[in-house]
């Protein structure tokens, strides 16, 4: 019965994402109404919310694969409950993600789920349980831009726009770069069973500042930052997102830096 009672445990959905998911709702009602007409707070909370949302997502989806795959302690560890305190990092899984979209608007969701690779067996199965996490982002995407690339923007608030312009400009962002063949990213887990042990051996040392170069060459070399916004505009504007929208969000969501004019101008 006690068994019974913590694989039940450990599966079911926790209160702590539902209660993330309702602030997303309250405040996403909050942005398609302008109640208040606090926008910029109000879509401040929207997006956090549903960042953290696909952050739970994305670690779940790992874990899923996981499971599936052969580790079978992966419900014990609490990791298919959605709950983001439940992850062994939660400081790289939620708190990092978030300060590095507040500061500068790039979504990257970091690796925290702890699975038991001794009990998977096949190479294609441990380079899907690393690639579930990123193609999660890329599905959080089209979700979020399907108003968009379907013609159903007719009646949708133009400040929900700009919020789910930049809510899919964080998912491509955490999409690409998770999927960089970089150790520490979930990119390098894809390939990383195709690679010798030697080479993986020599690689190994290198995972902890993976994605501390990665971000130290987006925030400090101007001109790798550029090209890689660049791809993501790109993306975007093939979901039929414009610069426009996925810009205004950011302004919005950055409320404390007040209202940007030039996007003010398109809400009613």
């Amino acid at each position: 019965m006690t068994h019974t009672a913590s694989r039940r445990s450990g599966r079911g959905i926790s209160p702590v994402f539902l209660g993330i998911v309702a602030i997303g709702a309250v405040s996403g009602w909050a942005v398609w109404t302008d109640f208040g007409k606090t926008a910029g707070v109000a879509v401040f909370l929207f997006v956090t919310a549903a960042w953290v949302v696909s952050l739970c997502l994305h670690e779940y989806a790992h874990a899923r694969a996981a499971l599936h795959s052969g580790d079978v302690t992966i419900a014990d560890k609490g990791y298919l409950t959605l709950n983001p305190l439940a992850y062994t990092h939660a400081l790289t899984s939620v708190i990092l993600p978030v300060l590095f979209v507040i500061l500068g608007g790039i979504g990257l969701p970091g690796g925290a789920v702890f699975i038991e690779r001794g009990r998977i067996r096949g190479r294609w199965r441990h380079s899907l349980i690393s690639a579930a996490g990123p193609l999660t982002n890329a599905l959080f995407a089209a979700v979020c831009t399907a108003p968009f690339w379907l013609g159903g923007l007719d009646g949708v608030p133009v400040l929900f726009q700009f919020a789910l312009g930049f809510l899919a400009l964080l998912q491509i962002t955490a999409a690409i770069l998770n999927l960089l063949p970089v150790p520490g990213l979930d990119g390098y887990g894809v390939v990383e069973p195709w690679l010798s042990p030697g080479v993986r051996r020599r690689v190994e040392p290198m995972a902890p500042y993976g994605l501390l170069v990665v971000f130290a060459l987006l925030f400090f070399v101007p001109e790798v930052n550029r090209a890689f916004f660049d791809l993501v505009d790109a993306v975007l504007r093939g979901l039929g997102v414009s610069d426009l929208e996925s810009s205004c969000g950011y302004e919005y969501y950055q409320f404390w830096r007040g209202e940007n004019p030039a996007c003010a101008s398109w809400l009613p």
